[in-house]
C-alpha cells in the first residue's frame, strides 16, 4: 500500500467521501491545523499545524517523510535513533501526533483546500515528491498572475486589468465597455465578484473587492481586477496533471442567480459528456497548463465558449468544490479524488468510466434578504427515487442571508440526484428541493 500525506481536508459533509475512498486505497498521513476529528477511521498518523502556515506545512511534511525514509531504511530496527533526526527537523511550534508507525518511504503528497494550494506544492518540491510546482499554485491563486502568463503565451481569455482605486477602476472600465466584471484578485467561491453597468455599481462593488484580505499576494495594494464580459455558456473542466500531461477527468454545467452576483445555485454533471472529447477544448487545457507550468496534480478551470472558442475565467489548482467530485463519481463511476491520489504518487490514474448517468446538486436560499429559520428539514417521504443526498445546511434559530456584494453564504440545504437524462435529473432536483420543509420569519 502506497503511502501519502493529504494536507487539509476540509468540511466533512463535502469531502469524506473522498478521504474515506484514498483511506481504503492508501496508508493516509494527514497534516491539519486542529486535532483529527472525523477523519480519524481513515487516516494512519496526523501531524498538527497551528495555523496551516506554508512554511509549517513544509516541516511538517519534511518530518513525515524523513521518519518514513529513516524507518524504511533500518527495517523498523532503528526507530528510536529515526525519530530523534526527525525531531530535530521539525518546527518548534508544530505538535506531531502520530497515530501509528511509519514504516516506509512516502510516495505522494496532496491536497484539495484552497488555502493550502501553495503550501502543498513548496512541501512536495522540498521533499523531491511530484507536485504542481510552486510558481504554477501561486499562480493559480493569483488571478492577476493567471492573466499574465496566459497572455505571455498567447491563451485566449477576456481582457482584464488590475487597478488600486476606484479612478483607475473606471477607466478601464470605460476602455472595456460596459458591463464589466469585478473581480477581488485572490478571491474564493465568487465572494464580491459582481457584473456591473456603470460607473456608479463599479464604485460600489469597486470597495466590496478592495475589502477582501489578499492574504499571500506580493503587491496586496492593488487587489481588484477589472475584466471584459463574456458572453456564452460557461462550464467548468476538472482534470488531473501527470507530469504535465492534462487529462479531464469531468465537465461541470453551472446554475446560476442572484445577478448581478455569480451565484453557483446548483452544477450538472453527465457521465458521457462530448465535451471531454472535444478537441478544442482539450487542446485549449493543454495552452492553460503550459502557459502556468503546472505538472502534476488537479485543477478546475472555468471557461466560457464564446463564438471565438473557448476562453479561460480562472484557473484553480485543485479539484472543485460543491460536491463535484461527488457527482462526477455518481454520473461515471470515477473516483476524482483517488484519481488526484494516483498522480500525486506518480502513477497513472483509473479514468474508467462504468455510468453514463447525469448527476446535478440544487441549492435552497431563504426567500427574504434576511430570514430567520425556526424549523428546517427534508419530508423523506416526498424525495424522489433519483434523489441522493438531501442536507440542510442550517439549524433553527439562525438568521441567513441571501448573496450580496459582502456575503456569498445565503444557502440554507441542498439536494443531490442522478437520473438517465438532463430533464429527469431537473424534475427530479426540483421534486427534492420542494421536499424541503421549512418555517421561517423576515428580520
Amino acid at each position: 500500500m502506497k503511502r501519502l500525506v493529504v494536507v487539509g481536508t476540509g468540511p466533512r459533509l463535502y469531502r469524506e467521501f473522498m478521504l474515506r475512498r484514498i483511506g481504503e486505497r492508501y496508508d493516509v498521513h494527514l497534516v491539519i491545523g486542529r486535532p483529527a476529528e472525523w477523519e480519524t477511521p481513515y487516516v494512519r498518523g496526523v501531524s498538527v499545524v497551528p495555523g496551516m502556515t506554508a512554511d509549517g506545512i513544509v516541516a511538517a511534511v519534511r518530518d513525515v517523510v524523513a521518519r518514513g525514509a529513516a524507518d524504511g531504511a533500518a527495517d523498523g530496527a532503528a526507530d528510536g535513533a529515526a525519530d530523534s533526526a526527525a525531531d530535530g527537523a521539525i518546527d518548534g511550534a508544530i505538535k506531531s501526533a502520530i497515530d501509528g508507525a511509519i514504516d516506509g518511504a512516502v510516495d505522494g503528497v496532496m491536497t484539495w483546500a484552497e488555502d493550502h494550494v501553495v503550501g502543498t506544492a513548496l512541501a512536495a518540491a522540498a521533499v523531491g515528491l511530484p507536485g504542481p510546482g510552486p510558481d504554477a499554485a501561486r499562480a493559480c491563486r493569483d488571478k492577476h498572475l493567471t492573466r499574465s502568463l496566459l497572455a505571455a503565451h498567447g491563451v485566449p481569455q477576456p481582457q482584464s486589468e488590475l487597478v488600486a482605486d476606484v479612478a483607475e477602476a473606471r477607466a478601464v472600465a470605460e476602455k472595456f465597455g460596459y458591463p464589466v466584471v469585478v473581480k477581488p484578485r485572490a478571491g474564493v467561491a465568487s465572494q464580491a465578484v459582481a457584473l456591473v453597468r456603470d460607473g456608479e455599481e463599479l464604485a460600489d462593488h469597486f470597495a466590496s473587492a478592495h475589502r477582501l484580505p489578499a492574504a499571500g499576494l506580493r503587491s496586496p495594494d492593488r487587489s481588484v481586477m477589472i475584466e471584459e464580459y463574456l458572453t456564452g455558456p460557461e462550464i467548468a473542466v476538472d482534470s488531473v496533471v501527470r507530469d504535465g500531461l492534462v487529462l479531464p477527468v469531468f465537465v461541470s454545467h453551472k446554475e446560476m442567480g442572484y445577478a448581478p452576483y455569480f451565484e453557483e445555485t446548483g452544477h450538472w454533471t453527465r457521465g458521457d459528456d462530448p465535451l471531454l472529447g472535444d478537441p478544442a477544448i482539450t487542446r485549449f487545457l493543454a495552452q492553460v497548463h503550459t502557459a502556468i507550468g503546472y505538472a502534476t496534480g488537479a485543477t478546475h478551470a472555468e471557461l466560457k465558449l464564446t463564438d471565438e472558442g473557448p476562453k479561460l475565467i480562472e484557473i484553480n489548482g485543485r479539484l472543485g468544490g460543491d460536491l463535484l467530485s461527488y457527482l462526477c463519481d455518481s454520473a461515471s463511476g470515477v473516483d476524482p479524488g483517488l484519481a488526484l491520489a494516483a498522480v500525486s504518487c506518480g502513477d497513472a490514474p483509473d479514468l474508467t468510466r462504468t455510468r453514463a448517468l447525469c448527476a446535478g446538486i440544487r441549492f435552497a436560499y431563504p426567500p427574504w434578504h434576511e430570514t430567520r429559520v425556526e424549523e428546517i428539514a427534508f419530508d423523506e417521504s416526498a424525495l424522489p427515487p433519483e434523489a441522493g443526498l438531501a442536507v440542510p445546511l442550517v439549524r433553527p434559530g439562525e438568521v441567513v442571508l441571501l448573496p450580496h456584494k459582502d456575503l456569498m453564504e445565503g444557502r440554507v440545504a441542498f439536494a443531490t440526484a442522478a437520473a438517465a437524462t438532463r430533464a429527469e435529473l431537473s424534475a427530479a432536483l426540483d421534486r427534492a428541493l420542494a421536499a424541503l420543509r421549512c418555517t421561517w420569519s423576515p428580520t
